[in-house]
């Protein structure tokens, strides 16, 4: 363990080992940590909050933040992350670390959270953009877990169907937990039917 002040705050952070790295999209990829028993605690975490990583890019230490896209029940630390340009650091981030090296990473944290309420009936809506999906897929999962009662509406805007990140988890928890989930996917640089009037259509027909 060792301790830094980032942003004005002293944090902690933890040597973990890359567990899996899987390129996403063309601009995006997914980490995720093994979670040593001795350290399980220290990384106990609520939906939606975030770690920093620090790591070395063009012979400089770089910290950046990057939200997790698993839930606490699940018990590992998933990252979606961003490519934002191709001399940049988180460039640097998946070019020059692969599955099997350590990176340091900060115990979690962030007020982005929702109070759990498994006994009532709720309906939440979210609105997400790219990469920004994120903290609201741990958020999804954590709830269609915990709350039985609740139903959940996705609305989730890409620039094309190759940009879309994350489809194949969402469409599975759309599978698995039948009309708790709804889905609406919209691309502004491609064509494609009006899914509030195709949803119509079905229902009607």
């Amino acid at each position: 363990m060792e301790q830094q002040i980032y942003k004005g705050k002293l944090i902690q952070f933890h040597p973990l080992k890359i567990a899996k790295k899987e390129e996403l999209t063309k601009n995006t990829f997914s980490l995720e940590f093994d979670i040593p028993e001795h350290v399980k605690e220290n990384f106990r975490f609520e939906a939606g909050q975030f770690v920093s990583i620090r790591f070395q890019s063009r012979g400089k230490e770089v910290i950046n933040d990057y939200s997790m896209t698993s839930a606490p029940y699940e018990g590992k630390i998933c990252l979606g992350i961003k490519v934002n340009s191709p001399d940049g650091a988180t460039s640097q981030l998946f070019q020059n670390y692969n599955e099997g090296d350590e990176l340091w990473v900060s115990e979690p944290a962030g007020r982005f959270t929702i109070v759990s309420k498994p006994s009532e009936f709720r309906t939440i809506v979210a609105f997400a953009a790219g990469i920004g999906i994120t903290p609201i897929l741990s958020h999804f999962k954590n709830i269609l877990h915990n709350e039985p009662r609740t139903r959940l509406f996705l609305f989730f805007g890409n620039k094309s169907s190759d940009d879309l990140v994350y489809r194949e988890q969402l469409d599975n928890l759309a599978r698995t937990c039948g009309d708790r989930l709804q889905i609406f996917y919209f691309f502004s640089q491609e064509k494609t039917a009006d899914q509030f009037f195709m949803a119509d259509w079905m229902k009607r027909n």
